[in-house]
């Protein structure tokens, strides 16, 4: 094993596959030079907006662990309790996730009320302060501030997914998620490699001094604030409102967010609550393994923090090309509800094979299965969503589903940091891997309302749209209507 690990390590480290890396970066520009003339504007400002977010973003999270690991030693002791960094680790990632999930309805309602693009303004000036903080964080209790802000700023996700269905048609919406997603994970791959450089430069002779520790603390988050800052001057310059005030906006006001949350709970059986369920419980049980994948890949790997980045621009890599290639002409041939079975047999059987490998050509294999999963599985569900209620609540919904999402992605860290330290490194994975396949169940009977268009001839009396399902409370009070209309006549 101890023989493996070095090999591994040291290919990380070889010129061939640092030329590899390089020629996926050229093939990656190639195809969204191809591809990027297809997207509307609108959009495409909205693409450019996430992307540096999410650079900002991916060159933080994957250093959190160790920041922890030399921050806490090798762990704490509470009240005669020995808690170990993985379990550490947990908590402070799940600090970040319940302040997203208590924030992701008010954001999700207040942008149906006020508009999109105020509201994401307001949420990339959290994410610059957020970052600020972790960069000059020299203790737990600050880097634990940091993501509670981070969070409370990112319950903006459903947000920006209604940003995208307002923007484009239903029978467009998963190509264009498709498109918001390769976007966001062209961030990842380029997001951590930077964060490991700002390691890099913070602690070498560059700096030399009694500060050299300090700055290099500081050099992610420093870097990091300052692409938020560009983002927010970009995007008060070119991002323009998506949403359209149109006849429902004089209807009754829509359900509150507690009677939206409990909507999902108390009618489970409706297709928005099933989908909602499908991607909090998938999303949470495969991003909880993100709190000790680090910890992970260097027990087993002896992956460091300067080389961390590369996992994830390995993986974000085959997320761009899956969700630019494939996910638009995977969704023509099987359906969006199909497609997301699909998506999540193979993230389950990605995840589960992490532990299961042994050299570094098997791990790749095992990894590159979870992008494809991801691809086919959340932007499906998040179209399939959109289609099954009003314009109106859109939003609010969107943000729901963050809500549940960021439920389970507050208790999985947790869960994975205990069994981490206690039931060994791979056990996060094995149940990760179980509780994604589960999901699958959830799904069935939801592939009439991915049912495909058929296409018609145009003419000026027939032109190509195809109106959205009407929400529940929506056909309620229509019926209500129509029933009182018949008794007038009658």
């Amino acid at each position: 094993m101890l023989l493996i690990q070095q090999n591994i390590a040291q290919s990380f480290h070889s010129p061939v596959v640092r030329v590899l890396l390089g020629a996926i970066a050229i093939a990656l520009a190639y195809v969204f030079y191809k591809e990027v003339r297809k997207i509307p504007a609108k959009l495409f400002t909205l693409m450019i907006t996430a992307f540096i977010d999410m650079v900002g973003l991916l060159m933080i999270i994957p250093l959190l662990p160790y920041y922890v690991k030399d921050l806490s030693g090798n762990g704490l002791t509470v009240w005669h309790f020995q808690i170990g960094v993985g379990t550490i680790t947990g908590f402070i990632v799940t600090s970040y996730t319940v302040a997203q999930l208590l924030s992701a309805p008010l954001w999700g309602r207040f942008s149906d009320r006020v508009g999109r693009r105020p509201t994401l303004m307001i949420a990339l000036a959290a994410s610059g302060i957020a970052y600020l903080i972790f960069g000059f964080a020299h203790s737990l209790l600050l880097l634990f501030l940091s993501r509670i802000v981070q969070g409370a700023g990112g319950g903006t996700v459903g947000v920006i997914q209604a940003y995208v269905a307002d923007s484009t048609e239903p029978k467009d919406r998963t190509r264009a998620l498709g498109w918001l997603s390769a976007t966001t994970n062209l961030g990842v791959v380029i997001g951590p490699v930077i964060g490991s450089f700002a390691v890099t430069l913070g602690t070498s002779n560059a700096f030399s001094g009694r500060s050299t520790i300090s700055i290099g603390r500081a050099a992610p988050g420093i870097l990091a604030a300052a692409l938020c800052l560009i983002n927010i001057i970009f995007a008060a310059r070119y991002l323009t409102e998506s949403r359209r005030v149109t006849s429902a906006d004089t209807d009754p006001p829509a359900r509150k967010s507690r009677q939206a949350i409990w909507r999902v709970i108390s009618h489970s059986g409706e297709p928005a609550s099933r989908l909602i369920w499908i991607y909090a419980i998938a999303i949470g049980a495969f991003q909880g393994t993100f709190a000790v994948l680090a910890l992970f890949l260097n027990v087993r790997f002896q992956v460091t923090a300067q080389l961390i980045g590369y996992f994830f621009m390995y993986t974000g890599a085959i997320s761009v090309f899956a969700r630019v290639l494939l996910l638009g002409r995977m969704v023509d041939w099987l359906g969006e509800a199909k497609l997301s079975r699909l998506g999540l047999v193979l993230l389950a059987a990605g995840v589960v094979g992490m532990p299961l490998a042994g050299s570094l050509g098997t791990l790749a294999l095992a990894v590159a299965l979870i992008p494809l999963g991801t691809a086919f599985t959340f932007p499906c569900v998040t179209a399939l969503l959109s289609r099954v209620v009003s314009q109106r609540e859109r939003g609010l919904y969107m943000g729901m589903q963050q809500t549940y999402g960021g439920v389970t992605r507050a208790i999985a860290p947790v869960l994975y940091g205990r069994a981490f330290d206690t039931l060994g490194v791979s056990s996060p994975y094995y149940f990760s891997s179980a509780i994604i396949l589960a999901t699958i169940f959830l799904g069935f009977g939801l592939d009439k309302y991915a049912r495909h268009e058929v296409a018609q001839p145009k003419t000026d009396a027939q032109p190509e749209l195809i109106p959205e399902p009407l929400d529940p409370a929506t056909e309620t009070q229509l019926a209500a209507k129509a029933a009182a209309a018949t008794e007038q006549e009658s």
